[in-house]
């Protein structure tokens, strides 16, 4: 006869729960699938805001009395190897007399409680740091956090199995899954909002249909003034006339300046090109001209001098 039918199961010691609990998760790391024990130090199960928000939820139904002092101690020894938390669903593998295998269920947020929680928070949360963090005013956090319209799930709300014979509706295991949502949130807090189907960005001030067609503040626009000290900057002045450097006309150069200047181009370009040799007989070809212009000179004149005097042998006296 099994002992589960009387509540309880052979007593095992904290010791040998934490051994059979690693035991577990070896042999589920050398099957290649995600593996993501719980592991809680200390006493405290829960230490942020959400973790604490979350187990806070759980103990103030009495649907839950019964089991969760059990589940606790599952979940402080190690006992819960593996924790996947979806959009809707929460699936865990607990180590007991076995390795079983839970599933919860929890219904997304009804939408029009989740537009009213939206409503309410309208205008006092501009951070999604301080919201996950929990670091708001109470008052916002009490809001979220509210029994029966908040954003934590109601015992209807959560439906669950588990893989053991205990006949209980929620039995240790269960309850040690649960616990290790709490546990969970305090790496991840944006997973409450995964699990609840909702997106935590609709909370911020100044999102949702009812601030689309809000104007911004005047107060709340920085002056000229203002953002120079912000930022330590000196503002142009704009009544200013600003200058349009190529606005200025572009004189063009006179044409006589114009072909001058092309002109000493050519002459220095050719003389660059020009070896001594070749400046040499440039100047022995320029001396041969020069000296045959003076010899046609000259032979010019002489044949005037002819031709002047049989001009006047001819002439009669």
């Amino acid at each position: 006869m099994s002992n589960f039918e009387y509540g309880w199961g052979q007593y095992v010691s904290v010791a040998e729960k934490r051994r059979q609990a690693q035991r577990k998760i070896s042999e589920l790391k050398k099957k290649g699938g995600p593996v993501a024990p719980v592991t809680i130090e200390g006493r405290a199960i829960a230490a942020s805001f959400w973790g604490k928000a979350w187990c806070s939820n759980l103990e103030r139904y009495s649907d839950f009395a019964s089991r969760l002092p059990r589940g606790r101690s599952y979940v402080r020894n190690g006992c819960v190897v593996d924790l996947q938390i979806a959009a809707g669903k929460i699936a865990a593998k607990v180590s007991g007399q076995d390795l079983y295998d839970i599933t919860i269920s929890i219904d997304p947020v009804v939408a029009r409680r989740w537009r009213a929680i939206c409503r309410d928070c309208s205008g006092t949360i501009d951070s999604l740091v301080e919201l996950l963090q929990g670091r708001l005013a109470k008052s916002v956090m009490d809001r979220v956090c509210r029994e029966g319209d908040g954003l934590f799930p109601a015992p209807d709300e959560i439906k669950f199995s588990c893989s053991c014979p205990d006949w209980a509706d929620m039995c240790k295991h269960v309850a040690a899954a649960l616990y290790g949502v709490g546990a969970r949130l305090d790496q991840a807090p944006r997973l409450l909002f995964v699990l609840r189907g909702v997106d935590e960005g609709e909370l911020l001030a100044g999102s949702g249909q009812e601030m689309t067609h809000a104007k911004p503040d005047a107060s709340a626009v920085l002056k000229e003034g203002d953002v120079a000290a912000l930022f330590g900057i000196e503002m142009a002045d704009v009544t200013e006339p600003v200058v349009s450097v190529s606005a200025a006309p572009v004189q063009k150069p006179a044409p006589k300046l114009k072909r001058r200047t092309e002109a000493l181009k050519r002459d220095k370009a050719a003389a660059a090109k020009t070896t001594p040799a070749s400046r040499g007989n440039d100047l022995l070809a320029r001396t041969k001209a020069a000296s045959a212009q003076s010899l046609s000179r000259r032979g010019g004149k002489k044949h005037l001098a002819s031709q002047r005097k049989r001009s006047l042998r001819r002439s009669p006296v």
